[in-house]
């Protein structure tokens, strides 16, 4: 429920104000969200939600579900997400630790945020080698063969996660590239129960990566953050011997979050 600071003297929300509790009530509950849920959570009448819901579907700070009634974040509001995330104050502090676990390990790290169709990379420390994989902010890469897309896949729910393979293409993008649906969901369960994603050379070809995830006060994971390195350097069984590491790297983003 909006608090009372939202409301005018008659108890009532103005009017320039409901289109934006209705973004942060989707944004806050994390699944899509039925038109008369929003009615009875922010006590307005459900044809004024219809007519803003429309108008935010229309401008694309939301969209509606599969289900063809209930709605998401649209492209533009996740903009808004990453853009606010990048603010200065928040960004230099957030480079500050990814720089400390680049300086720790010596391996590029990123950090992923889910997309529409793929993890897009909201920042990244490159490493100082001259061997290295370059995927500049903004690249968007798939979910299913890569660390930070399979990281989010685990942390689905089981109906969302069925939906979201109903549609996933699982294109190969080398030939360790997991493309069949029974394989990938075994991967998604033993990456969600030790709490760490893998990369084999699943997405490029001599590159391996682990990803951890970054949660938010209800346990929901909002970003990744990755390292990958050349198999020239790492392998994989090597390269997980650093998730320690990183996991405290993305304690230390949660908490930044949080501020």
């Amino acid at each position: 429920m909006p608090d009372a600071s939202a409301s005018d003297s008659k108890g009532q929300i103005p009017t320039n104000l409901r289109l934006l509790l209705i973004l942060e009530e989707v944004a806050r509950a994390g699944v899509p969200v039925a038109p008369s849920a929003l009615s009875d959570t922010l006590s307005l009448p459900k044809p004024t939600i219809h007519r803003l819901l429309a108008t935010a579907e229309e401008e694309g700070f939301l969209q509606r579900d599969i289900d063809g009634r209930s709605y998401g974040p649209g492209q533009r509001l996740r903009k808004l997400a990453g853009n606010t995330l990048s603010s200065q104050r928040l960004r230099t502090e957030r480079l500050a630790i990814m720089q400390a676990l680049e300086r720790e390990l010596g391996e590029t790290c990123n950090l992923a945020a889910p997309g529409r169709y793929g993890m897009v990379y909201l920042d990244r420390v490159e490493t100082h080698w001259p061997l290295r994989i370059q995927l500049p902010v903004g690249t968007q890469v798939p979910f299913h063969c890569t660390a930070s897309g399979k990281m989010y896949l685990s942390s689905l729910r089981v109906d969302k996660l069925k939906r979201v393979l109903s549609w996933l293409k699982l294109e190969p993008s080398t030939e360790k590239s997991i493309t069949d649906t029974d394989t990938l969901l075994d991967e998604l369960a033993i990456t969600r129960s030790r709490g760490y994603s893998t990369d084999n050379e699943e997405f490029m070809d001599g590159m391996v990566a682990i990803a951890v995830p970054i949660r938010d006060t209800e346990g929901r994971l909002l970003t990744t953050l990755s390292i990958h390195a050349p198999r020239q350097r790492y392998d994989l069984e090597t390269l997980t011997g650093m998730v320690p590491q990183v996991r405290e790297a993305a304690r230390r983003l949660e908490t930044l979050s949080r501020q």
